[in-house]
């Protein structure tokens, strides 16, 4: 996570997120639809492209003399999962919670078949440890 938030800070760079979000584009490219935008020189995207690169939040790829810069997936859930865990702090305690639940639902129920005299039904897959 060192640097994701931080490169996200400014403008330009998430505007290039956006633009690569559409897929692999060398830095000519991206160059040429930011400055459509806003006054913007090529060595400024690839100072952005490096911050980014940096950030994990963009790959790069040699192909022949040019560099094609895409969304890097990794980085990108990385920054998802972080901020899903803000969302919902207690997410990572629900697989535990559903098995005890689990465990609680089947002791009231060898309770109850206690009480009534019954035998509790075993779940599929698990035996019946008593003597036959």
């Amino acid at each position: 996570m060192n640097g994701v938030f931080e490169a996200l800070g400014e403008p330009v760079r998430r505007l290039i997120l956006e633009l690569l979000a559409a897929g692999e584009q060398p830095v000519g490219q991206l160059a040429a639809a930011l400055q459509s935008r806003m006054p913007i020189s090529q060595p400024a995207v690839s100072q952005h492209l490096k911050v980014l690169l940096e950030a994990n939040l963009v790959s790069v790829r040699a192909a022949g003399t040019r560099r094609l810069y895409a969304l890097d997936q990794a980085g990108v859930d990385a920054a998802k999962a972080w901020l899903a865990r803000l969302a919902d702090p207690l997410s990572p305690f629900e697989q535990p919670l559903d098995a005890l639940a689990t465990e609680v639902a089947r002791g009231r129920r060898a309770r109850r078949a206690a009480a009534t005299g019954q035998t509790a039904k075993q779940p599929s897959g698990e035996q019946d440890s008593r003597p036959a």
